[in-house]
């Protein structure tokens, strides 16, 4: 009889330890009530070698001629998408509806979802960062390859989805393209909700001018949340989105990682990895890369004095 009690309590006990032992970002670890593990924990893949995010310096970067224009198909297709609150951020749910060819990739890939990453602090919330430098918040479009479409005969593994890396600065102006998004915030305070948008846009629309995505950057990496799998093809695209202050600060302001609303959804970041022997590749588009000329670091600010002099 004894046995079997002990049994039954063990078999109770193993739920709960995995639940104890649940992924977190280092931001959650202080007030969970429960074994929360931080990114220095994060097991499986997470302690390998050629893992994400990382420091890009850029006059490292090595021009590869093979990076040229990307083929984006579906992008321009505006409806109301599904969007959740996953419990670690904000996923907008790409339905399959869009994807992505040429800028140097070896297949053709379907757009799966796209989330932030982000912080309150608005030079804290990026996970890559330039030359050291981080931005407010960052978006990920993921991408899986397209069976069938691959040039290469021998698979690689190491490129079985493609990441499509946007940072995003704080600026004067609302941008208005991203405001469906904001305000469906309201509506998934708590992991695990989901809500639909109030307005159609299309992933084209959340994206900078057309022009500058022929600048970006280039390297294999992982998943930056477990398991952390080390087979990512990352873009990182130069040229920054720009969200009013107000509308970064919403997503930590909205969102919360658990259900008693308690501590709010932000810093939802890994810290930066080692590069290591990997290379940075960069486009060979014409026209600067960074670093930027003073005029063009100017050009925010002088845009936040007139809107601020001028009626």
């Amino acid at each position: 009889m004894w046995l079997l009690l002990a049994l039954l309590v063990l078999a109770a006990a193993r739920p709960w330890a995995r639940a104890e032992s649940h992924w977190c970002y280092q931001t959650q670890v202080e007030p969970s009530n429960f074994t929360c593990l931080g990114p220095d924990k994060w097991g499986s893949s997470c302690q390998k070698d050629n893992q994400s995010p990382i420091n890009i310096a850029t006059a490292k970067a090595q021009v590869d001629p093979k990076l040229g224009d990307f083929h984006f198909s579906g992008y321009d297709t505006k409806q109301k998408w599904a969007i959740q609150n996953n419990g670690h951020s904000v996923m907008v749910l790409l339905e399959d509806k869009a994807t992505i060819s040429g800028g140097g990739l070896a297949a053709r890939y379907r757009a799966k979802q796209l989330h932030l990453h982000w912080s309150n602090v608005l030079d804290m919330g990026s996970e890559h960062s330039f030359d050291g430098e981080r931005f407010a918040m960052e978006m990920h479009i993921v991408h899986e390859k397209e069976s069938g479409t691959s040039k290469n005969k021998n698979q690689d593994h190491k490129d079985d989805i493609a990441v499509l890396a946007f940072m995003v600065e704080a600026g004067c102006k609302k941008n208005n393209n991203f405001q469906p998004l904001v305000e469906a915030l309201t509506y998934i305070p708590r992991p695990n909700m989901n809500t639909m948008m109030n307005q159609s846009f299309s992933i084209s629309d959340l994206l900078p001018k057309k022009e500058s995505l022929k600048h970006y950057f280039r390297y294999l990496g992982s998943l930056t949340t477990p398991d952390c799998d080390e087979k990512v093809v990352w873009t990182v695209f130069q040229e920054p989105i720009q969200l009013h202050e107000n509308q970064i600060l919403t997503f930590s302001e909205k969102l919360y990682y658990d259900k008693e609303q308690k501590v709010s959804m932000t810093d939802n970041i890994r810290p930066l990895q080692p590069r290591g022997q990997r290379q940075v590749f960069k486009s060979q588009a014409p026209g600067q890369l960074l670093p930027l000329p003073l005029p063009t670091l100017l050009a925010p600010v002088l845009t936040c004095l007139v809107a601020v002099f001028l009626p």
